[in-house]
């Protein structure tokens, strides 16, 4: 089997870094950004954001218990995303349902509907497709991959 490496200086047309830190942190920015497009691609296809996709994924984690939008909120991988807003659109699109809190009237809660489900695990399917085909390494790769991610994220506050 033929495998393509794409190294970062010929996807950004630069071999200029300050150091193998500086190019590390380029390289998983560059990353992130081929693997949400990649993905932004196939949701399209859909009629979903890729920051819509991850509202359906949170709430069928709690499915079949609602959720609060400031849950919702601390849950998403894009902690600037508007969740109130990608909520309404869920909701035109009748993925959602929002209601309000038994518990405390001032809580919007909300929850996936019959389709919401529908379109998440048709969604679901494809890119897991995708991420089979874009992620090519090892168990023992990934593992390692993790482990130095979580590392570098350490100083996360």
């Amino acid at each position: 089997m033929y495998i393509c490496i794409v190294k970062l200086e010929q996807a950004i047309q630069s071999n200029k870094f300050k150091n193998e830190m500086h190019k590390a942190s380029l390289n998983i920015l560059y990353t992130a950004w081929w693997l949400k497009t990649r993905m932004s691609n196939e949701l399209k296809t859909f009629g979903l954001t890729h920051e819509q996709y991850n509202v359906l994924r949170i709430l069928k984690g709690k499915f079949p218990d609602q959720m609060c939008v400031k849950d919702i909120g601390c849950r998403m991988i894009e902690k600037s995303s508007n969740v109130p807003r990608i909520i309404d659109r869920l909701e035109i699109k009748k993925l959602v349902k929002r209601a309000i809190s038994p518990n405390d009237r001032r809580e919007t809660v909300i929850t996936l509907t019959q389709s919401g489900l529908t379109i998440l695990s048709a969604t679901t399917e494809k890119i897991n497709e995708l991420m089979e085909e874009m992620v090519c390494m090892e168990k023992a790769e990934a593992v390692q991959l993790n482990l130095l991610l979580e590392k570098m994220r350490g100083t996360e506050k």
